[in-house]
C-alpha cells in the first residue's frame, strides 16, 4: 500500500491544454522504473513553468537518486534518508530552505519533491495533488509485478522439487538423475559448469559423483573418494570446513574464507558454493561456476542453491541406497545362484554314484555297464574320448574292454609297457597332462627320454587318467583324452573322476564276484528259473482274465484305454455338469493317425496293433492325471474329454498330442513315422448329446486332414487365420531361396575299416532369420504344397556345387537328395549337367540319392533318366533300402550304384547277435554283391554296430559314430 501528502480539495489543471496534459500523464503512466517516472515528472514540471524542483526517487535494495542528478547541500541527502527510512515530511520552505512534498511510497520505493526556497507553494501542491496518483499507479504496479515474478519462480521451485523428490523414487539410473538435477539447477541460474560432491566424515573424503566443466580439464571418478588433504585450503575444503556458503569473484572469496586460499583448477569469472548440511554435519557441497563475464550470482542464487540442495541431498541418498541394496541383492542373488548350483552339483555326482551302484548290482553284461559308466562320467566332464583299461588277473596283459574315440581309432590288448596307461597304474596315482603347458611338457618329454614313459597311439593334447583301485589293488585305469588345443582338464575334474572311479571299481569287484558266484549256482538257478517261468505264466493267465473281465465292458482290448461307450457316458456327465454349473467348459478333442493305413498295409496288422498301443501310451502321458480322458473310438482313432476354461488349454493339449508323434515308433526292429490330425470341438449351451460333440471334433479333424495333416483345427474356429499362417511360412521361404537362406550340411561317408572319408551327403538346412537353423522336416512339407520343392532342391544343388572344391578331394564323392517330382520333369539330365560343368565339377564326384517312393510314380519314366544319369557318370544310390514296397524287385529293373541300409535295420546290430535286423542286413549285403552294387549302412552310432557290420561284410557306412551333419567349415567334432 503507498503512501503520499494529504491531498487538498480537486483542483483546476495546472499545466495548461487538457489533451496535452492527458497526453503526459499517460506517459508518466507507462514508465517503466521509478529513475525513468522521476525523469517525466522533472520534465513535465519544467514543462508547466513550476519553480526548479529535484525529484529524488529510492528503492528497497538501497539504490537511489535525483533529476536532475547530484544532491547539494547535506540536508538535501538527509531529507532523502528520512524518506526512505519512513517518515514523515516536516520541512516546507517557509523558512528559506528546502520544501519536501512525498509523491508516493511502499515497501519496495518511494518517489518526492525537494522544493527550493520560496517555491510558490499553491502550484506546487496543485501538481502534487495532481501526480500523486500517477506515482501510486506506478508503485502498485510494479509492486504486483514483482509479486508475479516472485510467485511464478516460487511456483517454477516448488515443481523442480516435486520433480527431484520423483526422481529419487523412479527407476531412473543415477547418472541419468544426476544430469537431471543438473538441468534443473539451470533453470534458476546460470549452471553450465556444476559439480555435486558428497563428504564422507569417517574418511575426511570427498566423492565427486557429479562433475560438468566447460574449461577445467580435470575428471574426477564418480566412484573415488578423494581425501580432502588433496583439496586442502581450496574452495570446495573451505566451504565444507567452514560450513557457510561462498560466493564472489576469487577476490571477493579470498576475504571471505577463513584462512589463506590456494588456486585450484582454471580461474573463473565468478564461484558459487554451499554446503549441503544435515542438522550441524556438512554431507557435501554443491557448486556452480562461470568463466565467462555476466552478471554476478546473487545471494537469492545463494539462498536457492541452499534451499534446493538438501532435496537433492535426499534424492541422490535415496537413489544410492536404492542402488546399493540393489547391488546387495545382486550379490546375495549371485551367491545363492552358486550356492544352488554346487548343492545341485553335488546332487548330480550322489546320484551318479548311486547308479554305478546300482548298476554294478543290475547289469547284466558288462558292456552295458562301462557304456553307461562312460554316460554318466561325460555329465560332468566332456568325455568324448573315454577309454576303461584292466589288467589281466596276472598283470602281463592291459586289456581295454571299452574304447571310444573320436578319431575313430581302437585299441588292441596288449602286454604291459611303459604306455602312459601302465605308468598311471604302476604309480597307483591320478595323473592330469595338459601339453600346452610348458612345464608339464617339459615332464613328459623327461619320462620319454629316461624310457619310463611312451608314446602308444596318437599323441593327446590333454589327458585325465585316474587308477580303479579296490583295496590294496589296482585293477585297471580310467581315463578321458582331448585331441584338440584350448580345452585342457582341471584339478576338480580330476577329483571328481577319481571319487568316481572308487565306484567303478567296487562295481567291476561286485560284477566279478557276481560271475564267481553265478558259476557255482547254474544249477540251482536254471532250476529255480524254470519253476518261476512255470508260476510267472501261472499269474500272468490269471491277471489276464481278471482284466479281460474288468475292462471288457467299457475298456479296449487292445489299447486298455476307454472306448467309445465308456467316453459317451463321460460325455453326457460332463453335459450335465455344463447345465448345472454356469462357467464349467470341456473340449472334446479327436485324434486320427495319419498315413496309418499305409503303414497297417506295408508291414502287417501286429505291427500295426503294436504301433496303436504304442501310440495310446504316448498320448495317456500328454493328459491330467484325474481330470482328463484317453479313450480309443476304434481303428486309429482316439478322442480326449478334458475341462478347458477357454480355448487356449484345448489348443495346448493338441500341440502335446501332435509334439508326442514327432518321434519315431519303434516296432519290431523298425522305425516307424506317424503323424496325427486333432479336431477340437468347444462346449456350449447347444449341444445337448454326446454325438454332437464327437461330429463336429469329427469334422475339424477332417479339416486338420484337408490341410495337409499333422494339424490342428478347432470346430468354427477362423480357419482363414491359420491359412494366412501357412503363407507366411511359405513366403519366407520363398524369399529363404532369394536370400540364399538354404544351404547344405554334409555328413560323412567312411570306410568302417578305418574311419577313412570316402565321400559325404548334403542335407538341406535353412538358416532362418528368426527361428535359427530349421530341419528339412519344418520346410520340405510346405514346400512340397506349394510346389517349390524342386526349386529347393535345386537351389540346395547349386550351393552344394560351389561347396565341393573346398570339401572334397579328388577321389571322393558327395550324394544329393532329389525329390521324385524332378524325374518327370523334361531336361533334368541335360540341366544337371550343365551345372556340373559350370562348377567344373566331375559327374564321378556327384551321386543323386532317391527314395523307394520315387519309383512307384513312372517307373519306365525313371528308369530312362537312371540310364542317361549312368551314362553321363553320375551314379543313383537307393537311400532307405528295406522300408518301401517290394524294394528286391527294383534292383532287377534300375540301373543304381549304391543300396543303402535303412537306419532301423542297423540300431539293433551287434557282434554276437543273431536277431532278425542282422539277417535282413546279411541279405542284403548278398543281393547287392550279386548285382556288384555298392552298400552303405545308415544311422551307425556305437561302436558294436559297426563291429557287426564289417563281421557281415559291409564296407562303407554313415552315422552319429563318426561325425553328425555340419556346415562346411565345422570341427570333426561338431560333425
Amino acid at each position: 500500500m503507498t503512501t503520499h501528502a494529504s491531498r487538498p480539495a480537486p483542483l483546476t489543471v495546472p499545466f495548461g491544454d487538457p489533451l496535452a496534459l492527458g497526453a503526459m500523464l499517460e506517459a508518466l503512466l507507462q514508465s517503466p522504473s521509478l529513475p525513468a517516472l522521476a525523469k517525466g515528472i522533472a520534465h513535465a514540471l519544467a514543462e508547466a513553468g513550476a519553480a526548479p524542483a529535484t525529484v529524488a526517487w529510492w528503492m528497497a535494495d538501497g539504490t537511489s537518486g535525483t533529476v536532475p542528478a547530484g544532491l547539494a547541500p547535506a540536508a538535501d541527502a538527509a531529507l532523502l534518508a528520512m524518506l526512505q527510512a519512513g517518515g514523515d515530511p516536516v520541512a516546507d520552505g517557509a523558512d528559506g530552505g528546502r520544501g519536501v512534498r512525498l509523491l508516493a511510497r511502499d515497501a519496495t520505493g518511494g518517489i518526492a519533491l525537494l522544493l527550493p526556497a520560496h517555491a510558490d507553494a499553491a502550484l506546487l501542491d496543485r501538481a502534487c495533488a495532481l501526480l500523486a496518483p500517477v506515482a501510486d499507479a506506478v508503485l502498485e504496479r510494479r509492486h504486483l509485478t514483482g509479486s508475479l515474478q516472485a510467485l511464478a519462480r516460487s511456483e517454477q521451485l516448488q515443481a523442480a522439487l516435486f520433480q527431484i523428490a520423483d526422481m529419487a523414487s523412479s527407476g531412473m539410473d543415477l547418472n541419468a538423475m544426476l544430469r537431471e538435477l543438473h538441468a534443473i539447477v539451470g533453470r534458476f541460474m546460470y549452471a553450465e559448469n556444476f559439480y555435486i560432491a558428497l563428504y564422507e566424515e569417517s574418511s575426511d573424503a570427498l566423492r565427486f559423483i557429479y562433475l560438468v566443466d566447460t574449461v577445467d580439464p580435470v575428471i574426477r571418478n564418480a566412484n573415488e573418494f578423494i581425501s580432502m588433504s588433496v583439496m586442502e585450503r581450496g574452495l570446495t575444503w573451505y566451504c565444507i570446513r567452514d560450513r557457510r556458503p561462498l560466493m564472489g569473484a576469487l577476490d571477493q572469496l579470498r576475504a571471505q574464507v577463513s584462512g589463506p586460499m590456494r588456486d585450484i583448477g582454471e580461474e573463473c569469472f565468478d564461484w558459487l558454493g554451499v554446503p549441503i548440511l544435515v542438522g550441524e554435519a556438512v554431507r557435501g557441497v554443491l557448486v556452480v561456476q562461470s568463466y565467462i563475464e555476466r552478471p554476478r550470482y546473487t545471494t537469492s542464487d545463494q539462498a536457492l542453491l541452499s534451499y534446493v540442495g538438501s532435496h537433492i541431498l535426499n534424492a541422490v541418498d535415496r537413489k544410492l541406497q536404492q542402488e546399493e541394496l540393489e547391488r546387495r541383492v545382486a550379490e546375495r542373488t549371485q551367491a545363492l545362484t552358486l550356492e544352488v548350483q554346487e548343492r545341485q552339483r553335488s546332487e548330480r555326482i550322489q546320484e551318479a554314484l548311486y547308479r554305478i551302484a546300482e548298476l554294478s548290482h543290475t547289469a547284466t553284461d558288462p558292456d552295458g555297464f562301462y557304456q553307461a559308466v562312460h554316460g554318466i562320467v561325460g555329465q560332468f566332464l566332456d568325455a568324448r574320448n573315454f577309454y576303461i583299461a584292466l589288467l589281466s588277473d596276472d598283470g602281463e596283459w592291459l586289456h581295454f574292454p571299452y574304447y571310444v574315440d573320436e578319431t575313430g581309432g581302437t585299441a588292441e590288448s596288449r602286454r604291459v609297457g611303459h604306455g602312459i596307461s601302465e605308468y598311471v597304474i604302476r604309480r597307483g596315482k591320478p595323473l592330469l597332462v595338459d601339453m600346452e603347458d610348458p612345464a608339464v611338457r617339459a615332464q613328459f618329454e623327461a619320462l620319454q627320454a629316461s624310457g619310463e614313459l611312451d608314446v602308444v597311439g596318437q599323441q593327446s593334447m590333454a589327458w585325465l587318467g585316474v587308477p580303479l583301485v579296490a583295496g590294496e589293488r589296482v585293477l585297471g585305469l580310467l581315463a578321458v583324452q582331448n585331441y584338440t588345443s584350448g580345452h585342457c582338464y582341471s584339478a576338480s575334474e580330476r577329483d571328481l573322476l577319481t571319487f568316481i572311479s572308487y565306484q567303478i571299481a567296487s562295481g567291476l569287484e561286485r560284477q566279478r564276484a557276481a560271475a564267481e558266484l553265478k558259476d557255482a549256482n547254474a544249477e540251482l538257478e536254471q532250476r529255480v528259473e524254470a519253476r518261476t517261468a512255470e508260476l510267472s505264466e501261472q499269474i500272468r493267465v490269471r491277471e489276464d482274465v481278471e482284466r479281460q473281465l474288468k475292462y471288457q465292458v467299457l475298456h479296449d482290448s487292445l489299447t486298455g484305454l476307454p472306448n467309445r461307450a465308456y467316453l459317451r457316458d463321460q460325455l453326457q456327465r460332463a453335459l450335465a455338469h455344463g447345465q448345472r454349473e454356469q462357467g464349467y467348459g470341456f473340449a472334446v478333442l479327436f485324434m486320427d493317425l495319419d498315413r496309418f493305413k499305409v503303414i497297417n498295409d506295408s508291414v502287417g496288422h501286429l505291427v500295426g496293433d503294436a504301433l496303436l498301443q504304442e501310440v495310446a501310451a504316448r498320448f495317456s502321458r500328454c493328459v491330467r492325471s484325474g481330470r482328463d480322458m484317453v479313450a480309443r473310438l476304434g481303428g486309429d482313432e482316439f478322442a480326449i474329454l478334458m475341462e478347458v476354461n477357454g480355448p487356449d488349454a484345448a489348443l495346448r493339449m493338441g500341440q502335446r498330442i501332435v509334439k508326442a508323434m514327432e518321434a519315431p515308433v519303434r516296432v519290431q526292429g523298425k522305425e516307424l513315422y506317424s503323424s496325427v490330425s486333432v479336431g477340437i470341438a468347444l462346449s456350449a449351451p447347444h449341444y445337448t448329446q454326446p454325438e454332437e460333440l464327437l461330429r463336429d471334433a469329427d469334422i475339424a479333424m477332417y479339416r486338420a486332414k484337408a490341410g495337409g495333416r499333422d494339424r490342428i483345427e478347432v470346430f468354427d474356429e477362423a480357419l482363414h487365420a491359420r491359412a494366412l499362417q501357412l503363407l507366411e511360412v511359405e513366403s519366407d521361404l520363398r524369399r529363404a531361396m532369394e536370400r540364399c537362406e538354404l544351404v547344405p550340411w554334409f555328413q560323412p561317408i567312411v570306410r568302417l575299416s578305418d574311419g577313412g572319408v570316402v565321400g559325404y551327403e548334403a542335407l538341406a538346412r535353412w538358416h532362418h532369420p528368426h527361428r535359427g537353423v530349421l530341419a528339412p522336416a519344418a520346410f520340405l512339407p510346405v514346400a512340397e504344397g506349394n510346389g517349390s520343392l524342386e526349386a529347393l532342391d535345386w537351389a540346395v544343388f547349386t550351393r552344394t556345387l560351389e561347396l565341393l572344391p573346398s570339401l572334397l578331394r579328388p577321389e571322393q564323392y558327395v550324394n544329393v537328395n532329389f525329390s521324385p517330382r524332378h524325374f518327370g520333369a523334361p531336361g533334368l539330365v541335360a540341366r544337371l549337367m550343365a551345372l556340373l560343368r559350370a562348377h567344373r565339377i566331375a559327374p564321378s564326384q556327384v551321386r543323386i540319392e532317391v527314395t523307394e517312393g520315387a519309383l512307384l510314380e513312372n517307373a519306365e519314366k525313371i528308369g530312362e533318366v537312371f540310364r542317361q544319369l549312368a551314362d553321363c557318370g553320375v551314379m543313383v544310390a537307393l537311400d532307405d533300402f528295406g522300408t518301401g514296397y517290394s524294394s528286391l524287385s527294383y534292383l532287377h529293373r534300375f540301373r543304381m550304384h549304391t543300396l543303402k541300409i535303412d537306419r532301423s535295420f542297423i540300431c539293433d546290430l551287434s557282434p554276437d547277435d543273431e536277431s532278425g535286423s542282422t539277417a535282413v542286413v546279411r541279405a542284403i549285403l548278398a543281393l547287392s554283391r550279386a548285382q556288384r552294387m555298392e552298400v552303405v549302412a545308415e544311422g551307425i552310432e556305437t561302436e558294436a554296430q559297426r563291429q557287426a557290420l564289417l563281421a557281415l561284410g559291409c564296407e562303407l557306412g554313415q552315422g552319429y559314430l563318426f561325425a553328425r551333419p555340419a556346415p562346411l567349415g565345422a570341427g570333426p567334432a561338431d560333425r
